[in-house]
């Protein structure tokens, strides 16, 4: 039943791209030469056909920090707090990528690791738009792959659960264990946006799950992850310019916001995001 997981997500992920997007993320991985290993498209962008004033959402997969950097302290702050995320922009279209090494990318979609971001994003539709060669390729399958059912595992089922709602709970908890600018709903939507996907995924899925998966820990996932998305936040405001507008346009998408910054927040994006948080916990427009 692995076996046949694995050949859903390399199916799934071998699907074809507008060749806008498969421009982009080669350009993304010429960007960083040779470390570049796999680039993955992955998003609200990948179920639109009109691409133009949207934002691209790209994984960068390397095959090590050093040499993906010529800045040492990038490197640093990527294997330390994973992953770096970066603005791209190529023949019109507007991208974020973040980049991750393969031992991370594989560590990031399994149950060993708390933290949901990654196994969360990649238990959804995904494709593979570049890759180095075969083996970084088969890599990047691998590791996919691992992540539909770590995310179900970490739900655990509910007795006469039906696996559209597993799936649609599942969603529901990564949500509430990250900083969200999405409207309530937006987890289910996910799964309700392509039912034959995840009933096609699902019996391999649940059969791929391994005896000593993590489940539970919800609560302290949900302070571990708050945590983590904010420090992340941090982050960004040194690596990730214009980082404030970007918090700004995606906070005023998903949550219906018009949030319109001052210069001086558009100038020291973490002071802008530290003086926003409360009001925008308050309000709602993020979880």
């Amino acid at each position: 039943m692995a076996d046949t997981l694995r050949d859903l997500v390399e199916e799934e992920l071998s699907q074809p791209v507008d060749p806008r997007v498969a421009a982009m993320a080669e350009a993304i991985a010429a960007k960083h030469g040779s470390a570049s290993r796999a680039v993955l498209f992955y998003g609200s962008c990948l179920r639109q056909k009109q691409l133009d004033g949207l934002m691209l959402d790209f994984y960068l997969i390397v095959s090590d920090y050093r040499a993906a950097y010529k800045k040492g302290w990038m490197a640093r702050a990527n294997a330390l707090i994973p992953p770096n995320v970066f603005p791209f922009q190529h023949h019109g279209l507007a991208a974020k990528y973040a980049v991750l090494s393969e031992a991370d990318f594989h560590r990031l979609t399994g149950s060993e690791t708390r933290n949901v971001s990654v196994w969360a994003r990649f238990a959804q539709p995904s494709r593979l738009v570049w890759s180095a060669n075969q083996q970084s390729r088969g890599r990047a399958i691998d590791a996919v792959a691992r992540a539909a059912p770590t995310l179900l595992a970490a739900a655990g089922r509910v007795d006469g659960e039906q696996p559209l709602d597993w799936w649609r709970r599942a969603f529901a908890l990564t949500y509430s264990a990250e900083l969200r600018a999405e409207r309530k709903g937006r987890s289910a939507s996910v799964v309700d946006a392509d039912l034959d996907r995840y009933m096609r995924f699902s019996g391999p899925a649940i059969a791929a799950i391994s005896a000593g998966a993590r489940g539970g820990q919800w609560g302290r996932r949900r302070i571990e992850g708050k945590a983590l998305s904010i420090v992340r936040l941090a982050k960004a405001s040194l690596t990730y310019a214009g980082g404030a507008e970007y918090i700004a346009w995606k906070i005023n998408r998903h949550a219906g916001t018009s949030i319109e910054l001052k210069p001086w927040q558009k100038r020291y994006p973490l002071l802008a995001a530290i003086s926003l948080l409360p009001k925008l916990l308050r309000s709602g427009a993020i979880r």
